[in-house]
């Protein structure tokens, strides 16, 4: 069974019933030119790549922002680890030197220090674990190799 149709490369031109057209092996532009496609193919891969460049700075910003933010729970951390250390040490000294009570005050303070310490600390390595290296962009290149690839078929 075959078609009629004017344009070229079509099944009947190319004396092709249309059970055996494969339209993987015509030419998808048959009239344009080969400047023209070479033409359209860099601009077309100019515009992607500019559009992955976005997209990375993007990605990258927020990326930073949340490195940053995991970075200052660290800080924190080891600005209450350290009072946790200058308060417990003093709690021991006063221990040694004057007696139970107060020692025992400073002792209890230098514990919720490092109850504090701990707590930021755990809550910066969490939102350290959750920075991913740019996956957007990642998959959006995993994507481009894909259109490429079959640009060239």
């Amino acid at each position: 069974m075959s078609t009629s149709s004017s344009s070229y490369g079509s099944p009947v031109d190319a004396g092709v019933e249309t059970e055996d057209y494969d339209p993987a092996t015509q030419p998808k532009r048959p009239d344009a030119s080969l400047g023209e496609l070479f033409s359209e193919m860099t601009a077309e891969m100019s515009a992607l790549f500019r559009k992955e460049v976005e997209l990375a700075k993007a990605e990258a910003k927020e990326e930073v922002t949340e490195a940053g933010k995991a970075g200052a729970m660290f800080g924190a951390a080891g600005l209450a680890g350290w009072m946790a250390l200058i308060m417990l040490s003093f709690a021991l000294a006063w221990l040694l030197d004057q007696g139970l009570n107060t020692a025992l005050s400073f002792a209890i303070v230098g514990v919720v220090w490092a109850i504090g310490a701990f707590i930021l600390m755990r809550t910066g390595r969490t939102r350290l674990a959750r920075v991913r290296a740019l996956p957007q962009t990642r998959e959006t290149i995993k994507e481009d190799v894909e259109w490429a690839k079959a640009q060239k078929s």
